[in-house]
């Protein structure tokens, strides 16, 4: 499990801990991933729910790197973890997915099995692991883009 960690500043500090693997769910655009699978690529992990204004309000920069760092070597992924019991519904989702025209990876997290592991405790989150699967970065909030987008980059610049 991971140790709480207050800020972005406390993962750079810190020596990187291998991100704990996604609980099953239902996947929306994807097949089944794993993170182990995904070594070698940079992945984006927002927790999020689809009633969360603060959530959509992050949609169109989360979308954007989807588009412009997927071919470079980024997975997003959007686990979602229900507030309302409207958004337990792998339908009401589907729906929401379609409907918000998100392209990347989204995967159901309704028993907040992945939520615990990764010690989240507010929509949305964001964390970022880097080519072998350490988290390196993580963020609580809307904001804070242009540092996200940054430390995208480094990563992706990164060897293997």
């Amino acid at each position: 499990m991971l140790d709480s960690f207050g800020s972005s500043e406390e993962y750079q500090r810190s020596e990187s801990v291998t991100a704990p693997e996604l609980s099953p769910g239902d996947w929306i655009n994807s097949e089944l991933l794993k993170l182990k699978d995904l070594r070698g690529r940079v992945v984006l992990i927002e927790f999020w729910t689809f009633g969360c204004f603060n959530c959509r309000n992050t949609l169109p920069f989360v979308k954007s790197w989807d588009d412009r760092y997927r071919a470079k070597g980024l997975t997003v992924i959007g686990v979602h973890s229900p507030e309302f019991d409207e958004e337990r519904k792998v339908e009401n989702l589907r729906g929401a997915v379609s409907s918000l025209a998100i392209a990347y990876a989204v995967v159901t997290d309704n028993d907040y099995r992945t939520w615990k592991a990764y010690k989240v405790e507010a929509w949305p989150t964001f964390f970022l692991l880097d080519k072998q699967g350490r988290i390196r970065w993580m963020h609580v909030g809307e904001g804070n883009y242009d540092e996200a987008e940054r430390q995208i980059q480094k990563l992706l610049d990164e060897k293997s």
